[in-house]
């Protein structure tokens, strides 16, 4: 805004005689004579601004408090295809088509995000050097745990991806009916958890905790002579297991057993030994599904015989998921997951809406499987297909997303396609 003050002649003479040279200044005395009259000087914060035309905002200004407005476009109201129907429009003073009419207001009024903060990448790893493809997972490699790991967590820290689960392949040589090996502190998990903090000291690092890829049964608890998966026993392997990951740097342990009072102990265990600060992400409402196939045979972990219905979930329950998130949360679980995850959306809000905790979903090979082949045959767009589903797993509630597209799917995110 500009202003007016009044300075006498000998003051604006003072004033442009004072200059400033570094901290130093100089004054001119005023000559003598007359007492002249007072001068107005304009101050002004602001540069005069111009119109294109030339002509000044004050000549603007009074074109239009004079009304001289330039003459607006005519409406033209576009033209409907030939045979609409010329009808009365209905009477609704609500329309939700309204707030979806652009793209810029669809963005605005978006309810659910996503980022690659969201995504956890599992990783497959074995004792070889070599990368070896997963036939049934296209894209997906039992990773080197030296190199091809290494490799692969670069490329997913580069577009955001910060949060690794691994799974490994252990050779059936090492594989017991009590999975000893589960807790060897010098086993494939524990090496490859202490390289990646070595090298990636800021990423999280999620371990599984069961005993299936370390059983000579393909089960995830030990195995009775008369078929029954013991429940105690397993729990007391598992919190061995944990312990071990945490002594080599986990920063979630992961119980995807489904053994009754595991969380709890696992809990107990990792307290005693000091790790107070080691999370447990229990799966606490894992289903027995169909969908689990592609993953068991990345990891060769099929059950020797029999199926895990007596300790998974029925896939026809929905009330017992709330058994499972109560006695979870009394134990001591930090985080809440569900398993498998796209036709499980009713139980991730179910989760969602009955406990504080943050909420995790896996998108598990099978639901991964079946997108990747419904791309490869061109009859689904593969990649608007796999934001869609990512999206609805947010929507649903899910804080966190285990996936295997966690890679591709950040990629897109960052505009990096």
């Amino acid at each position: 805004m500009a202003s007016t003050v009044s300075f006498s002649p000998a003051k604006v003479q003072m004033l442009q005689a004072t200059t400033c040279h570094g901290h130093g200044s100089s004054f001119a005395v005023p000559r003598t004579g007359p007492r002249p009259r007072s001068v107005a000087v304009r101050v002004s914060s602001e540069q005069e601004v111009r119109a294109p035309s030339g002509r000044s905002i004050e000549e603007c200004e009074a074109d239009a408090v004079a009304g001289k407005f330039p003459a607006p476009a005519p409406f033209v109201r576009p033209k409907a295809p030939e045979g609409t129907p010329q009808i009365r429009p209905l009477d609704m003073p609500k329309r939700p088509r309204r707030n979806r009419r652009s793209p810029a207001l669809r963005a605005a009024f978006q309810e659910t995000t996503i980022s690659p903060a969201n995504l956890v990448l599992p990783l497959f790893i074995h004792e070889g050097e070599e990368d070896t493809p997963i036939g049934a997972m296209p894209g997906c490699f039992r990773l080197g745990w030296q190199h091809g790991l290494l490799d692969e967590v670069y490329k997913a820290r580069d577009v955001g991806v910060n949060s690794f689960v691994l799974f490994p392949k252990v050779p059936d040589a090492l594989k017991t009916p009590t999975g000893e090996e589960a807790y060897n502190d010098n086993g494939l998990v524990p090496r490859t958890i202490r390289l990646l903090k070595d090298k990636f000291p800021d990423i999280i690092v999620y371990t599984d905790v069961a005993l299936d890829p370390y059983s000579s049964d393909g089960h995830d608890g030990i195995v009775r002579e008369d078929g029954v998966i013991l429940n105690d026993e397993t729990v007391y392997q598992l919190c061995k297991q944990a312990v071990s990951q945490a002594r080599a740097g986990a920063d979630v342990v992961s119980p995807s057993d489904m053994m009754d009072g595991r969380v709890g102990a696992i809990r107990s265990a990792l307290d005693a030994e000091g790790f107070n600060d080691v999370s447990i992400m229990s799966y606490t409402a894992k289903y027995a599904s169909s969908f689990y196939g592609p993953f068991r045979e990345a990891l060769d972990s099929n059950p020797r015989f029999g199926d895990k219905k007596t300790y998974q979930m029925n896939p026809a329950n929905y009330r017992e998921a709330l058994l499972e998130t109560s006695a979870d949360e009394a134990e001591g679980a930090d985080i809440l997951l569900v398993k498998p995850g796209l036709p499980y959306l009713d139980i991730i809000r179910l989760l969602r809406d009955n406990s504080a905790l943050p909420i995790a979903a896996y998108q598990v090979s099978g639901e991964y499987s079946m997108i990747k082949a419904g791309g490869a045959l061109n009859m689904i767009d593969e990649e608007k297909v796999m934001m869609e589903s990512l999206m609805c797993l947010r929507r649903a509630g899910a804080d966190i997303i285990l996936t295997y597209f966690a890679r591709q799917a950040a990629t897109v995110l960052c505009g990096m396609r």
